[in-house]
């Protein structure tokens, strides 16, 4: 949940205040991570937190526009951030990841996904909870669940 800021600007003041904030928590984030605030890693938190779904790689080098960071600075920096457990993996399609910050989710079950076949429009099922599947084959062990429904959403019925 984003913190509020309460500033007043003369100009666009909601715009400034809701940007700040943005760039207050992306802050926040790294900070409890234990990473440095490095201008990279805030602004691709930033892009994360401002669409609240999941992106690839390439749309959030799309989402950064102007600062034009190179695929590599964009690709290392999800890596370290995946691995400090900010950002997770949420699914691959078209042999491509998937990233969104990973504040929603659980160690074991990241919450479900809805992908809409005709717009390819993904949405996050932040309200709902699936119970944890259990393995009916003796030997696995079931340590991560992630799931992703398809179907048609409501403006493409």
């Amino acid at each position: 949940m984003l913190t509020k800021i309460n500033l007043r600007f003369p100009k666009n003041g909601q715009e400034k205040t809701m940007k700040l904030n943005q760039n207050f928590q992306a802050r926040k984030i790294l900070k409890a991570a234990k990473l440095y605030c490095t201008d990279c890693r805030v602004a691709i938190l930033k892009a994360l937190m401002k669409v609240g779904k999941p992106l690839t790689q390439e749309q959030i080098a799309q989402r950064l526009g102007k600062r034009q960071l190179d695929k590599v600075t964009i690709y290392r920096t999800l890596g370290s951030l995946f691995k400090a457990g900010v950002v997770h993996k949420a699914f691959m399609e078209e042999r491509a990841w998937h990233f969104e910050l990973a504040n929603k989710c659980s160690e074991n079950q990241c919450h479900p996904h809805f992908t809409c076949t005709s717009c390819g429009v993904t949405h996050c099922l932040t309200e709902m909870s699936l119970p944890m599947a259990k393995s009916p084959y003796k030997g696995f062990v079931i340590r991560h669940q992630q799931v992703r429904l398809e179907g048609l959403c409501p403006a493409c019925v």
